[in-house]
């Protein structure tokens, strides 16, 4: 549209142009300048503007897509803490996640090491005091279980009460029942009646299996009975190994007697003699000890027989089969010569036998009662203690005591634990976990049977029956629906008969024999395979089940960083996740396969696909046995924990898969965490994953971990399961022959699968396996597998 001006403005304009022709040409280019440099600002000022708004809805966008509630700002900095990003994720993952973490984290001097399973138990330890302490309330009451463990907590913090009861209790035991204790008594003991089956029967009324272990399990045969179960018991220093060279622990190991002794006795005169005799002959027992990998070299080492025919099979002098009937009946249930009895480790309990009959009564007196007074000295007035505790800081590399409320606190949650459980869980635990994480175990297990479904090398009938076995996993979550609810009485009628007084010995000595009639009484009883198992909700770990085909998740793992209910699926799924796909894994292991889906000792697997199994099985072994420890320059071994580190590559498979699966369903769902929203969701998974293994410990405990624990250290199992992780070197872009990207394929378990599973973009590294599983670890004598932690503290 043309501009319309009036005859004036015209005019106007003519005179200013007569006015400018009349003006020097000289001045003519600064006023072009001055025109162009006008509209130049006026450009720039409107672009500003326009870029300015553009700034603004860009951060609105970005603020949009941050995740800033109060879980989600602890989630970053405890993250953001944790990282040290001059590491290159492709590398060094474990480094790359931990490496701040270990650089300012300091192990208590309490502690032999420091982790996340640290962390979470430190909380929960305090959460189990405080229940235990209560201030005063007029609230209504509470269920007489939780008042009586609180008298059990009560007398164990009594420390005056205790240096007030001494001894004496411990000592009259020791004389009176079992016979009196050698090495105290010098020349002067009288072995005339030494009968070495009526002091093992008597130590066993006390919850001691000292030399053989007896006990009751699920029938593997038939899962709804319960059978009994003989066999090695336990040795002092826990594992065969740490006999096999003079150390400083076993050094130790001799002080912690001889002090105990001496401190116990006047008569010190045959005190060295008698420690030196009792390690020799621990020792030689220790030779025949299986260890979990001998287990599982011996496939053949458990038979099932009777009663009736267990001492034949045995031929030893030593009557077993009248040693399981007079415990029982003590128990008050009576053996008939049909009852089926398993029996473990049967060249251990020759070889043993032969041992004893070579053996003088002295010496077998010594170390039986050595073995009740190893435990009961942490019963005892401290000065006592303080003797055990001087051994415990060599074997676990620790400088300090661990303080006695939370020693006090661990024990009565450790016996009691569901009547802690039932304040706990309406104190400390959200039900919004149960219903997110039975979601997940949802997801988890058909990401699970997705991988069975495309293994290559399972025949059509394995593969069919695993995948019923894996629908009919039952899953336990947070706790028993029993203990919250207003009606008390299973829990008061599971504890009816702890009932204490301020006498913290005597109460400990009637706990233990109560633990002791429970597990022979149990033996009549029908299993109810649905049923929440016998570990507490106020636990952190989680546990699979090969009788009852049963996974449990208690709510004492269920807390962050493993879990929380307001945190981005990322974090949930690389954290509790993993471990669900974990102890899913465990039902199709080496001991899990060979029990179906109803829970019963049944060959199901074909020979063709277990042989294909263990021929590819040596590829994850190789792998951990190549890993060094640090600091102790150690070797791990790969084959000691072949089961937990297949195992974690399963699990973080099967989560990662889930989570996938998810994250295509719930587009943009997950919002990204301040601070560290240049890295992507999946990314963030892994993060969240080894950030959960990341742990500092001393060299003693790293030591006694290699050389007894079936479970890796928390650097291969970060290093371990991502290094074989084909979407791992996709996710963080890493290139074959980086130090965290094992894409070489030299040595690849599945050659067969490989081609196909690069066109999935899954399965494909080294160690591969399209179905995951582990070789089981525990004691035979306890048939519940705990998989995610270390036996001895955590698991």
């Amino acid at each position: 549209m043309k501009a319309q001006f009036s005859q004036g403005t015209l005019k106007r304009l003519s005179m200013m142009r007569e006015s400018e022709s009349s003006q020097s040409r000289s001045k003519r280019p600064f006023i072009v300048l001055g025109t162009l440099v006008g509209i130049f600002v006026a450009s720039t000022a409107v672009l500003a503007v326009i870029l300015g708004l553009k700034s603004k809805a860009a951060q609105k966008n970005a603020d949009n897509e941050l995740c800033v509630t109060p879980y989600c700002v602890k989630a970053a900095n405890y993250l953001i803490e944790s990282l040290d990003e001059t590491v290159e994720p492709c590398e060094d993952f474990y480094h790359f996640v931990c490496g701040t973490w270990i650089k300012n984290s300091r192990i208590p001097d309490d502690a032999d090491a420091i982790n996340t399973f640290y962390a979470l138990r430190t909380q929960l330890d305090y959460n189990v005091v405080d229940i235990l302490t209560p201030p005063p309330s007029n609230e209504k009451a509470e269920p007489t279980a939780l008042d009586n463990a609180r008298v059990l907590y009560n007398s164990c913090i009594n420390e005056q009460n205790i240096e007030d009861e001494g001894t004496d209790t411990i000592l009259s035991i020791v004389n009176n029942e079992f016979g009196g204790w050698p090495i105290l008594e010098g020349s002067s003991w009288d072995n005339s009646t030494f009968n070495l089956f009526n002091l093992l029967l008597k130590l066993r009324k006390y919850n001691n299996d000292i030399i053989f272990g007896i006990g009751t399990s699920v029938d593997e045969k038939n899962s709804e009975k319960y059978d009994l179960v003989i066999g090695q018991s336990d040795i002092g220093l826990g594992q065969r190994q740490y006999y096999s060279n003079e150390s400083k622990i076993t050094i130790a190991y001799r002080e912690f007697i001889r002090d105990l002794a001496k401190e116990l006795s006047d008569d010190t005169s045959m005190v060295d003699t008698d420690v030196n005799e009792i390690f020799a002959f621990e020792k030689e027992i220790a030779k025949h000890y299986w260890t979990s990998e001998d287990r599982r070299g011996r496939p053949n080492g458990t038979i099932r027989t009777t009663v009736g025919k267990l001492t034949d099979l045995l031929k030893t002098s030593f009557d077993f089969s009248k040693y399981l009937s007079s415990a029982y009946a003590w128990g008050g249930v009576i053996l008939d010569d049909s009852d089926v009895v398993t029996v473990h480790e049967l060249e251990y309990l020759n070889n043993v036998s032969s041992i004893i009959d070579q053996t003088s009564a002295r010496l077998l007196q010594n170390y039986v009662v050595w073995r009740f007074m190893m435990h009961r000295v942490d019963n005892m007035p401290k000065r006592f203690r303080s003797i055990k505790e001087n051994f415990q800081h060599i074997f676990r590399g620790t400088t300090a005591d661990v303080s006695r409320k939370i020693i006090c606190g661990n024990f009565v949650n450790g016996n009691m634990g569901f009547a802690v459980s039932a304040l706990y869980i309406k104190k400390y635990f959200d039900d919004n976990a149960r219903i997110q994480s039975s979601e997940m175990i949802g997801n988890i297990r058909k990401s699970f049977i997705d991988m069975v479904e495309k293994s290559s090398w399972m025949d059509e009938t394995s593969r069919k029956k695993a995948i019923e076995k894996a629908e009919a996993i039952d899953e336990k979550i947070g706790y028993p629906d029993y203990l919250a609810s207003d009606n008390m009485t299973q829990l008061e009628t599971q504890y009816a008969d702890y009932k204490f007084t301020s006498s913290y010995i005597n109460n400990v000595l009637k706990l233990i024999q109560i633990k002791a009639k429970e597990e022979f009484q149990i033996l009549r009883k029908t299993v109810d395979r649905k049923a929440w198992g016998f570990t507490a909700p106020t636990v952190v770990n989680a546990f699979y089940a090969p009788s009852k085909n049963q996974i449990t998740f208690p709510a004492g793992i269920l807390q962050m960083p493993f879990f929380d209910k307001d945190a981005p699926k990322y974090l949930n799924y690389g954290g509790i996740g993993v471990v669900v796909g974990h102890e899913i894994t465990h039902g199709f292991d080496n001991s899990g396969r060979q029990f179906d889906k109803d829970g019963n000792r049944i060959p199901w697997w074909t020979r063709e696909t277990v042989q294909e199994f263990n021929e590819r099985k040596t590829c994850i072994v190789d792998q951990y046995s190549n890993f060094t420890v640090p600091n102790i320059n150690m070797k791990a071994n790969g084959n000691q924990t072949q089961g937990e580190d297949i195992a974690d590559n399963g699990g973080l498979r099967e989560s990662f898969f889930a989570y996938q699966k998810w994250a295509q369903a719930n587009p943009n769902a997950d919002k990204k965490l301040p601070g560290l929203s240049k890295y992507t969701p999946e990314q963030m998974f892994f993060i969240n994953y080894a950030h959960t293994w990341c742990s500092k410990m001393t060299d003693s405990y790293a030591m006694n971990r290699v050389l007894s624990d079936v479970h890796s250290l928390g650097q291969f199992r970060v290093i371990g399961p991502t290094s074989n992780f084909v979407e791992f070197d996709r996710v963080f872009k890493c290139q074959p022959g980086q130090g965290n990207s094992r894409e070489t394929h030299q040595n690849n378990i599945f050659h067969d699968i490989n081609s196909l599973a690069k066109q999935l973009q899954q399965d494909i590294a080294l160690c591969e396996f399209d179905l995951i599983y582990f070789s089981a670890s525990s004691n035979p004598l306890n048939y519940i597998i705990s998989s995610t932690i270390l036996t001895k503290e955590e698991a």
